[in-house]
């Protein structure tokens, strides 16, 4: 009896990088880059183990905001784990005005946008370009993250391809609202 591998549990990085892949290319991204990285030590001390991850890097060619879709895949003794994410460069400080109350709408945005039962990060954060820049000329950036469950990985590839198309269609649901637009600055506050 020969057992489905779409229908398998996940059990290496390189069958997980594949599903997401195809998930998220379903979904209508193009794969603009890749990096995979093997790490033998973490935090200056040497863990015994290794720990492999791979950065994928999506976007679409028509779509002329500063968006992608960044995925963050890794293998450890622990097993499999990573997260989908949304990026979305924004207005400057400045421009954006209440940083916390610019937090606060686009986190209830995507609690009303992303799939319902995951953990789904969100992250604003500001970087100035260098030391002596005016902190209302940091660009912004906001991250909407959805972690992959265990549950998922162990249901095997079909299941982290679905997961990871949807979670991209609920990303392009994000990019639709007023919220993200006015973040990014294409409409009137």
């Amino acid at each position: 009896m020969t057992t489905d591998p779409d229908e398998s549990a996940l059990l290496t990085l390189e069958p997980l990088i594949d599903a997401v892949r195809q998930g998220v290319e379903d979904a209508g991204w193009r794969l603009s880059g890749m990096q995979k990285t093997t790490s033998h030590e973490f935090e200056g001390r040497w863990t015994g183990e290794s720990t492999r991850s791979a950065y994928l890097f999506f976007h679409q060619p028509h779509r002329r905001e500063p968006v992608s879709v960044d995925v963050f895949l890794d293998e450890t003794s622990q097993g499999l784990g990573g997260n989908l994410a949304l990026a979305v460069r924004g207005r400057t400080l400045g421009e954006l005005g209440d940083f916390a109350g610019a937090l606060k709408g686009l986190a209830r945005e995507a609690d009303r946008s992303l799939t319902r039962g995951h953990g789904t990060p969100v992250t604003l954060r500001a970087t100035v370009p260098h030391r002596n820049a005016r902190p209302e000329d940091a660009r912004t950036e906001c991250r909407f993250r959805l972690v992959i469950p265990d549950v998922a990985i162990d249901a095997g590839a079909r299941v982290v391809r679905t997961l990871s198309s949807a979670t991209v269609k609920s990303f392009e649901a994000l990019l639709a609202s007023r919220v993200v637009a006015e973040f990014l600055g294409a409409e009137d506050s």
